[in-house]
């Protein structure tokens, strides 16, 4: 049996005609920047999150650079964020000219450890940028808590937590804004590059706009020096189709994470996900843990399983971040988990059958 880390050919599969009609309208329109289907897409996505604006951008990475920049961050200033996350968390901070400091990761969770925050909160501090990781909401209150007591920005990465909760209220609501990546493989994902910015702040939402266009809300009439991170067409056209089936796609997903839980339960040698609780966990990545996982992975690959390393180097440890001369030991759970973390497959089509024959195959290694 052949499964792969994400099939995206069987979701283009189930939804086919809706979204060839939805990519054929925006060509035979040949209206390719701008256009109806990215205000479809940013209102459709306003209600399905609860946010007052929603704001399309180029990608993810985007969306974070341009709300710190919009928050006046640049030079000088320093922003707290995970120890253990993509790198567009942290080289958007560095980017504005700030300095990103890093947090190592809760045991349990792998989000940023809020108890480890306020010893790194100095004068020069203006925000914290938690990342909801693999779809596991963050400790938000507590991290919502420090920034207010701190007068700090909150600044929510939920690259990986579509409509993940925590107490009902949604990744993204605890902020002064979340920014949202829809690269292919997330639980909400287009096909190619696109990603959204959304918050209730009016004045945020006018510049975050105006900067991604240029600097303008009209063309030629430019407030500012901006850049061009503007959504596309054609990807927004996608979104609208898939956003009619997300909250769906994350109910399977949720189902196929208790497949895993139950028949990995007594499995040892490996630490199965922990979900807090009054948190709704979306599973963009199902995250195991074991000290033989480079073994275990080779084993599963052999056996036509396809598996992934969400992140083989954290954040501190890269060659892009020597010149802040972290040492060894400084973040001991980021740099013991990198060596541990193996993200089985996951996404919404994944049948029982390919669930337990995966369950199967890890069992089989472990004896």
């Amino acid at each position: 049996m052949h499964i792969p880390f994400v099939d995206l050919k069987a979701q283009y599969k189930s939804i086919k005609s809706e979204v060839d009609e939805a990519i054929f309208n925006v060509l035979n329109e040949t209206n390719f920047i701008g256009g109806k289907p990215i205000k479809d897409f940013e209102a459709k996505f306003s209600s399905l999150c609860g946010a007052k604006h929603v704001i399309g951008v180029a990608n993810g990475t985007d969306a974070i650079y341009i709300v710190l920049r919009m928050l006046g961050i640049g030079s000088g200033d320093e922003v707290i964020t995970t120890a253990a996350s993509w790198i567009s968390t942290s080289e958007t901070i560095s980017q504005t000219g700030a300095k990103p400091v890093f947090v190592d990761v809760d045991p349990y969770t792998y989000t940023i450890n809020p108890a480890l925050i306020e010893e790194k909160i100095t004068e020069r501090t203006k925000a914290i940028i938690p990342v909801h990781l693999y779809g596991h909401v963050s400790h938000i209150k507590q991290i919502k808590n420090l920034c207010q007591k701190h007068k700090l920005f909150l600044v929510e990465d939920c690259a990986q937590s579509h409509f993940s909760a925590e107490n009902g209220q949604l990744a993204g609501r605890f902020g002064i804004a979340g920014t949202f990546s829809f690269y292919p493989g997330k639980n909400l994902g287009a096909y190619g590059d696109a990603g959204c910015i959304i918050t209730d702040d009016d004045m945020l939402a006018e510049k975050c706009r105006m900067y991604a266009n240029h600097g303008a809300l009209k063309k030629h009439e430019h407030q500012m020096e901006g850049i061009n991170s503007r959504l596309d067409t054609i990807q927004a056209a996608v979104l609208c189709v898939k956003s009619k089936y997300i909250l769906d796609w994350t109910s399977a997903r949720i189902k196929r994470a208790a497949l895993y839980d139950e028949a990995l339960r007594d499995v040892e040698g490996i630490h199965l996900p922990t979900v807090r609780k009054h948190t709704r966990h979306s599973f963009h990545l199902y995250v195991i843990r074991s000290n033989k996982r480079d073994e275990l992975k080779s084993y599963l690959e052999f056996q036509g399983i396809q598996t992934a390393i969400h992140y083989p180097t954290a954040l501190p440890s890269l060659a892009a971040y020597k010149y802040l001369n972290h040492k060894a030991g400084e973040f001991p759970i980021a740099s013991r988990y990198q060596n541990e973390i193996l993200s089985l497959p996951m996404y919404p089509e994944l049948s029982t059958s390919q669930i337990g024959y995966i369950a199967d195959k890890i069992k089989d290694f472990f004896k």
